[in-house]
């Protein structure tokens, strides 16, 4: 008997609860709610803002404002500096380093003890459980888990108070029971070096019996490559006969499926999705079959939702969870035990299912192109260029895109950067792909582009190998948990990247 099908048992009331979020969703989130202003009634915000008088959701639609990170940021930072029951009952010591906004190089995200606890590690816990009941053969825990973290440093001058990537923060908490079943070890993981921790997690691991993979895609793979060549193997099946699953998150996995599968040969290699972001954990794919994922109901996170054509307006719709339909693009506000509320995460979602609540992530808030009314989001760019590859045989590593605006001849376009793995032979028939895909999955985009009139066709600038890394690395944001930004209406990115082409 494996020690898997041993420990798995432990999951199983997890598995039979989850089941209860096809019909109990509501229920699920209002419960949520109650739980979440019940713990934060006697804080500063909830004193502000009468927690003590809101009875449902109407209430506290009311009584809250919608928030972005600037709105929270004085109270955020007072946190930081040590203040109890500002936000969330107590001291929270941890603070998740993000990407910055407008006026900030970083934000810092709240973690608390309750927040650690029944979100994020909590979504951990149940990736492993919808992971073992899709696969009930699985040998996950006779192995080790690879888990690819970034780092920490202190926060200010206060004692025990430190900021990092999430990753960091919950290697740092977590259970000395799970560093049994985890590698590399804990001062190799917290590593603050990207290149330094790739060669050392490549050096700990290649001889260690992996079973599963934890990351983002885009730096797991850079960890894969070195494991090959420090290993001499010529794929990561020699080197992990055991490797059976990669639990993904953070960026697209479509522009790395290929590169993945000739790395790992095996056609019973899985990959499971995962929506973890410093916010929370909010989805986990719980079906191989079907790219959306089903939405967590049950943890300290809250939900609403703006509909994206009423997004900046004065007045949007805001709905609970209950209020969404399908095929329709939302914003996302969470409120969390955190001591986030009705918090402006800047992601994009859109509904596939109701019963359960199952949904794709389709961009950012701020992650599109709209200079020209072609609303041009994340979702259309990944399988535009999923197709141009598909068409090709190119293979995408990063890519970053920005309008060029209009010159004295009215003529303007999208510029595309991409760094291919593989390039296609024709990088004009790329281009010619990817434009006409665009056209068919975005009308905006297709009524631009008519007869050239407003938008001329798109540019691709192929990058040198390794460019997105060196932008990266020369803005201090290399491993860890950052990622090039895909879509933008400035060209800010843009034209720092081609300044190192």
């Amino acid at each position: 008997m494996s020690i898997t099908s041993i420990v798995g048992r432990a999951f199983e009331g997890r598995q039979k609860a989850l089941e209860a979020y096809a019909l109990e969703g509501e229920a699920l989130q209002n419960r949520v709610l109650s739980h979440l202003i019940s713990r934060a009634t006697p804080t500063e915000y909830g004193r502000r803002h009468g927690f003590e008088r809101v009875k449902g959701y109407e209430d506290f639609a009311r009584n809250v404002p919608v928030n972005t990170y600037e709105e929270l940021k004085g109270d955020i930072d007072r946190m930081r500096h040590g203040e109890k029951n500002v936000l969330w009952p107590g001291r929270v010591k941890w603070f998740a380093k993000s990407s910055g906004t407008t006026n900030d190089k970083s934000k810092f995200i709240p973690v608390s003890k309750e927040g650690l606890r029944e979100i994020h590690y909590q979504g951990g816990r149940d990736v492993v459980a919808l992971y073992l009941r899709n696969n009930p053969g699985s040998r996950l825990f006779d192995g080790k888990g690879l888990i690819l973290g970034g780092s920490h440093s202190p926060n200010y001058n206060v004692a025990g108070s430190l900021v990092g990537d999430l990753s960091a923060i919950l290697i740092e908490n977590i259970h000395p029971l799970a560093n049994l079943v985890r590698v590399p070890k804990k001062s190799t993981a917290l590593l603050a070096d990207f290149e330094a921790k790739r060669d050392q997690i490549a050096r700990e691991t290649m001889t260690k019996n992996v079973t599963n993979l934890s990351g983002v895609p885009s730096w797991m793979l850079s960890v894969l490559v070195r494991v090959l060549e420090l290993s001499g193997k010529s794929s990561i099946d020699e080197v992990w006969p055991g490797l059976e699953v990669f639990f993904h998150g953070g960026i697209a996995f479509g522009p790395y499926r290929e590169q993945y599968r000739q790395l790992i040969a095996r056609p019973s290699m899985h990959y499971m999705e995962t929506y973890n972001a410093s916010e929370g954990f909010f989805g986990i794919q719980d079906d191989p079959q079907d790219e959306a994922m089903l939405l967590m109901l049950d943890y300290d996170v809250f939900y609403e939702f703006v509909p994206m054509d009423e997004y900046g307006t004065e007045h949007p719709t805001i709905v609970p969870l209950w209020g969404v339909e399908t095929g329709r693009n939302y914003a996302m506000l969470i409120s969390t035990s955190c001591g986030l509320w009705r918090y402006e995460i800047g992601d994009t979602v859109e509904f596939t299912s109701r019963q359960p609540y199952k949904f794709k992530i389709t961009g950012r808030t701020k992650y599109f192109i709209n200079a020209f009314g072609e609303e041009l989001i994340m979702d259309n760019a990944e399988r535009g260029l999923a197709y141009a590859c598909g068409e090709t045989g190119a293979e995408v590593l990063e890519y970053t895109a920005a309008p060029v605006f209009m010159n004295e001849q009215a003529q303007c376009r999208h510029q595309w950067v991409i760094e291919f793995s593989k390039a296609p032979d024709d990088v004009e028939d790329f281009a010619r792909l990817l434009d006409e895909r665009l056209q068919q999955l975005n009308s905006d985009y297709e009524a631009k582009r008519f007869k050239n009139i407003t938008l001329q066709p798109l540019e691709v600038i192929v990058a040198r190998r390794g460019l997105f890394n060196d932008w990266l690395k020369a803005k201090g944001k290399l491993g860890g948990q950052h990622k090039v930004p895909r879509l933008s209406n400035s060209r800010k990115n843009i034209e720092e990247i081609l300044q190192l082409l």
